[in-house]
């Protein structure tokens, strides 16, 4: 057992800081795919939704020859900017998170496509992915988004925005921001990997693998006392979203199942299905998000890219928090 230090929040985000080198090795190099991958959805090289749909917009597949590029790594892209107003909390004390997205001319943006039921997307992050919330802040007349958080140990954190502008032509980005939280700091090691997580009296089991530089399938299937859930229920326009994060740099994946609520050929449950590409081989957590009785929790699992899954695993860790589904979304 480590024993707790009292850090001031800079403190916290400069160990969190050289504390990304852990578990990295060589999962921060992008690799170029054996062959061109199928298009798959995912932020890792986003293009224009076609007029009209839904959701986030399909992106384009790698070109053979080309490295895959990741996501949420940048503060600012294609002349969008993440201003973080709240970059240091106390942890363990709830706080309003303050923040805007700026355009090229340092405006705040007010006009967004809405894309699964949201203007916009925010995921919370410890720089160990031992804590994790998946949040919908509210936004005000001028551009500025709040919401309450508390976040349970200090150290370094990532905050991720996911948005599209509704200016025409405008792509769908993912940027993301540090974030610091005070406190006695007690650093925790990445989990261990596993194809099987339990969380709320529920077990979720892995099946697939993300494959480096190319689309490869991840099928999660639910079950409650030893039954399958059949009955899973929409949540922001599907059974299940997705987040993969990469352990070192937290580059950001956020991927959405094969098949959508009312198609007409998507089961409520108990599988669902995921096509992700990893940008690099390395360690990843999986943050899967799915609704029952009314009620989103969240299964996680740590995972190799290159490495399948589907056979006997250790538990995954469970959520340590179950929440009812509210305006400010949900975490652990």
């Amino acid at each position: 057992m480590h024993t707790g230090v009292k850090i001031t929040a800079f403190a916290a985000a400069l160990a969190a800081t050289f504390g990304t080198a852990y578990g990295v090795g060589q999962g921060i190099d992008p690799v170029v795919a054996d062959r061109e991958p199928a298009s798959h959805d995912t932020h890792a090289e986003p293009s224009p939704e076609p007029e009209g749909g839904g959701g986030h917009a399909e992106h384009e597949s790698t070109q053979e020859g080309q490295s895959l590029p990741a996501g949420g790594l940048q503060i600012s892209e294609n002349g969008y900017t993440l201003d973080l107003k709240t970059p240091r909390i106390e942890a363990r004390q709830r706080a309003d998170l303050r923040f805007t997205i700026q355009d090229e001319k340092g405006r705040a943006v007010t006009s967004y496509k809405r894309e699964h039921e949201k203007e916009l997307h925010l995921i919370v992050a410890s720089r160990d992915l031992v804590t994790y919330r998946h949040l919908h802040p509210t936004r005000a007349a001028d551009g500025t988004w709040s919401i309450p958080v508390e976040l349970p140990r200090a150290g370094g954190y990532r905050v991720f925005a996911d948005f599209t502008p509704a200016k025409k032509g405008a792509e769908n980005l993912t940027l993301g921001a540090d974030l610091a939280a005070s406190g006695p700091y007690e650093p925790k090691g990445l989990p261990a990997a596993s194809t099987t997580a339990k969380v709320d009296g529920y077990e979720v089991k892995l099946a697939g693998g993300l494959r480096p530089g190319a689309a490869g399938e991840l099928e999660l299937n639910v079950s409650r006392a030893g039954k399958p859930v059949t009955d899973l229920q929409p949540y922001l326009g599907a059974y299940g979203h997705l987040v993969a994060l990469r352990s070192g740099d937290l580059a950001y994946l956020h991927v959405h199942p094969n098949g959508e609520p009312g198609d007409g050929k998507t089961k409520s449950g108990p599988g669902i299905s995921f096509t992700a590409t990893a940008p690099s081989p390395g360690a990843y957590r999986l943050f899967l998000d799915f609704k029952h009785q009314g009620v989103v929790r969240t299964a996680e699992f740590t995972v190799h890219a290159g490495e399948a899954s589907g056979g006997k695993g250790d538990h995954g860790k469970a959520a340590e928090e179950t929440t009812e589904e509210t305006s400010d979304g949900h975490g652990h």
